[in-house]
């Protein structure tokens, strides 16, 4: 095992005393070409080239002698420290920081990043770091190879959002671009880059949020809504009881990188509650009115929800995979376009149990487990403890199976 690591972050500036001490002992240091190209690596020392850090890792752990390893900005934020700390390694390292990407980024561009998301986008979690450029209004993204900036911008499609593109920080070749979304696409980007992600509702509401102060990492002043969720009063007609609602949510779970589907949105109250959950939300509905009402909701809630007017199931055919799914109105037929889709969790519910055997079949039929229960609730007047309002709906839920 080495007998030193030292992690050395490196953002283009001199290094530092630490910095040069350690590496002036190292027998070994690895690195990417830039890093390795630096005139303070001894000549001696045996070089690695940072392709796959496990690698490298399992490599320092089986030298006899002093290890570097050189990282791009903070090491310790989405970066090698992690790694090499893994318990199949046994490595104890130093750390010697640096500026990361992310916040030199934001400087370049001259903004406040402690109410900004900050998501790590390699292929297989490039989609998921879309849906939080969908829900958040300010979003960095540490892009990789075949997930960078050109990709961002194809999967967002129709969501507006104003890039800005940060190469190669730290290096003479440092280029700081801004440009719209739908323009992205058009450009090759050099590595290593970060993004930083602007756009929506929520983005343009921060500088009124301003003058509340910021006390939580990647939260804005604008998301802080009234407490509880499923609140009654934001009912917009038939199956949107807040009751029904919160079972809905309950069973679907969104969360943060997740897409949710809204199919008859009605009020949007669903579709609020899920965006404010920090998924990407959807909110379809052939009623120009009730889009209208999920547009004016969203906005009232400070959070990101994209309406789409038509009417399911062919407008589902253009839009993005999906996570989970509520349907709230089109029956059957809608539940076996939803199916075919393969998300992970979907949700309906039908005033009669026809209605609600229907739906179930068309679910389970598309491979899903299916779980079907008769809720009722009755409102009560507390002045009077007098029935108000009774309400009597089928709740399915279903769940794909792991394994398909």
């Amino acid at each position: 095992m080495a007998d030193r690591v030292t992690v050395i972050g490196w953002d283009g500036s001199p290094l530092t005393a630490a910095a040069r001490s350690a590496l002036s002992a190292a027998t070994l240091v690895a690195g990417a070409a830039h890093h390795l190209a630096l005139p303070e690596v001894p000549p001696t020392a045996e070089r690695i080239r940072l392709g796959s850090l496990g690698l490298a890792a399992r490599r320092i752990a089986g030298h006899r002698g002093t290890a570097v390893v050189f990282a791009d900005g903070d090491p310790g934020f989405f970066g090698a420290v992690r790694t090499l700390r893994a318990p199949e390694h046994g490595l104890e390292v130093e750390v010697v920081p640096a500026v990361s990407a992310v916040a030199a980024a934001f400087a370049r561009a001259g903004m406040p990043w402690d109410d900004a998301q900050v998501v790590v986008a390699h292929p297989r979690t490039l989609r998921r770091a879309v849906n939080v450029c969908r829900a958040h209004g300010k979003v960095a993204v540490l892009t990789s190879p075949g997930a960078g900036p050109a990709e961002l911008a194809l999967l967002l499609g129709g969501v507006h959002r104003t890039f800005v593109i940060c190469e190669e920080l730290g290096t003479a070749k440092e280029q700081v671009t801004v440009l719209t979304s739908d323009r992205v696409a058009d450009h090759s980007w050099r590595d290593p880059n970060v993004v930083i992600v602007i756009g929506g509702p929520a983005a343009a509401a921060a500088p009124a949020a301003a003058a509340d102060p910021a006390w939580l990492l990647g939260q804005s002043a604008g998301h802080t809504g009234p407490r509880g969720w499923a609140r009654p009063g934001a009912d917009g007609g038939e199956g949107e009881s807040a009751l029904l609602r919160a079972a809905q949510l309950a069973r679907l779970g969104p969360r943060t990188g997740d897409l949710v589907w809204d199919i008859g949105t009605g009020s949007g109250a669903f579709a609020v509650e899920a965006a404010a959950f920090g998924a990407a939300v959807i909110a379809v509905d052939a009623d120009p009115h009730a889009c209208a009402r999920a547009t004016a909701a969203a906005r009232n809630r400070g959070v990101q929800v994209q309406v789409v007017a038509g009417r399911a199931p062919h407008v589902l055919e253009d839009l993005p995979e999906p996570d989970v799914v509520r349907v709230g109105g089109g029956g059957a037929a809608v539940a076996r376009a939803v199916a075919d889709r393969r998300p992970e969790r979907i949700v309906s519910h039908a005033s009669t149990r026809d209605e609600a055997e229907a739906i179930g079949r068309a679910l389970t039929e598309g491979g899903y487990t299916v779980e079907c229960a008769l809720l009722q609730s009755v409102g009560l007047d507390t002045r009077t403890w007098s029935e108000q309002d009774r309400s009597v709906v089928f709740l399915l839920a279903a769940e794909r199976p792991v394994n398909r």
